[in-house]
């Protein structure tokens, strides 16, 4: 394995960099400020709109899709996506800016790998374009979703259309006023195979019969203007030609949006937690209590040594997630995405707890984004499947490789 970054990809990463430096990082904190503020409950901040023009016109934009997805990819690997996402994730809302958000990014890649050509032109094109957004409506609140054949929202065939009828919850971006899709996972086929009971289909957001019930705070916060939403899904009625690939591959759908999107937050993970443990140095080099400097109390040398072996370890458990997705496939390389899928979320955790400690009172106030950081990197590791699932079957596979495959070497 290469890690060494091509001269096209150092000079994404110099651009990105040079694009957060000018306009992203001088309004960060004004930017928390106003979707904090009630008042601006599901408001879209007018500069969102202004920064991702910006970028789009820079051709900073989409680099998400990998080259496979010919016309619709920028002709990036995922091992080439993940030091820019790495970029984009020091700052929480910095990846929507160069239309690298979730879950649009998950979204865009079922319509590139499975969508029809209508399905496409209709869907996939303005949301690459980031004139709209979209909502996954996988999770239900009455059966543990960790396993999506347990969904129960039903999908049933009448005549030309398909009747929806189900509830949904943690349905991201479903509150923002952009959001205009919902691909949502139901069963078609309850009596069938465990794993072709499921399908994805197309619901656009007016369709009568939708309700948002009620949006889903996250560690006491909305996290407008996206949301996480309950939905209520009651007869809602949409043509068969919405259907994503056919009856009862639904569960294959999820498999093939979720792979890709957990490494792509772990990605993230890696700059938020580089971003921590960088303020940190700053600050302890700064403060002196009891006359002598924190960046010489051996305590806190510990936090920031760990801190940056911790962070080099998970960097480069992603490049080789990454690099294995490249060549193998979602499928393939499930084992190293379980294992980022892990490592990452929570080594930034201990990164941002360690760099709030050294910040005092100030690195649990609004005044650095580090609280933000932490609170974050604990949501990821429920997102797309906590991590307790992704140790379970990662121990299963492990365990049949080596009794399996190597043989014992007894003392």
């Amino acid at each position: 394995m290469n890690f060494e970054h091509t001269d096209k990809v150092k000079g994404l990463m110099a651009r990105i960099e040079a694009f957060m430096q000018e306009h992203i990082y001088p309004i960060e904190a004004a930017y928390e400020e106003f979707v904090t503020d009630p008042a601006n409950l599901w408001v879209v901040p007018p500069v969102m709109e202004e920064l991702k023009a910006k970028a789009k016109a820079a051709g900073l934009w989409n680099f998400f899709l990998p080259e496979e997805y010919g016309e619709f990819s920028p002709g990036l690997t995922n091992l080439e996506y993940a030091p820019l996402a790495e970029l984009m994730g020091r700052v929480d809302f910095a990846s929507e800016v160069f239309n690298c958000s979730a879950p649009d990014t998950g979204n865009m890649e079922v319509l590139a790998r499975y969508g029809t050509p209508a399905q496409q032109e209709r869907w996939l094109r303005p949301l690459l374009d980031g004139k709209i957004r979209s909502a996954y409506l996988m999770t239900e609140p009455q059966k543990a979703c960790s396993d999506a054949t347990n969904v129960e929202c039903s999908i049933v065939r009448d005549g030309d259309e398909y009747v929806i009828n189900g509830r949904k919850w943690w349905a991201s971006s479903v509150y923002d006023p952009r959001c205009e899709l919902l691909l949502v996972m139901g069963k078609t086929d309850f009596d069938a195979p465990k794993y072709t009971q499921q399908s994805t289909i197309i619901v656009p957001k007016d369709t009568p019969g939708i309700t948002l019930v009620r949006p889903l705070k996250v560690m006491n916060h909305y996290h407008s203007p996206h949301g996480h939403g309950e939905v209520l899904l009651e007869n809602v009625r949409v043509p068969v030609e919405n259907i994503i690939l056919g009856e009862g591959r639904g569960f294959e759908i999820a498999q093939g949006r979720l792979g890709p999107g957990r490494i792509h937050h772990c990605m993230r993970q890696i700059g938020a937690a580089q971003r921590s443990l960088d303020l940190m140095c700053h600050r302890i080099e700064e403060r002196a209590p009891f006359g002598k400097k924190l960046s010489a109390q051996g305590s806190i040398r510990q936090d920031v040594a760990k801190s940056r072996c911790e962070i080099e370890q998970a960097r480069l458990l992603t490049l080789a997630a990454a690099d294995k997705l490249d060549k193998v496939g979602n499928k393939a390389a499930k084992d190293f995405i379980a294992m980022i899928k892990i490592v990452a979320p929570q080594m930034c955790q201990n990164v941002a707890d360690r760099a709030m400690q050294a910040h005092g009172g100030m690195g649990i106030c609004q005044d650095t984004p580090i609280a933000n950081i932490f609170a974050h990197a604990r949501m990821i590791r429920f997102t797309d499947g906590p991590c307790e699932v992704h140790m379970s079957q990662l121990a299963k596979q492990t365990i049949a490789e080596t009794v399996g495959n190597k043989p014992f070497l007894k003392q």
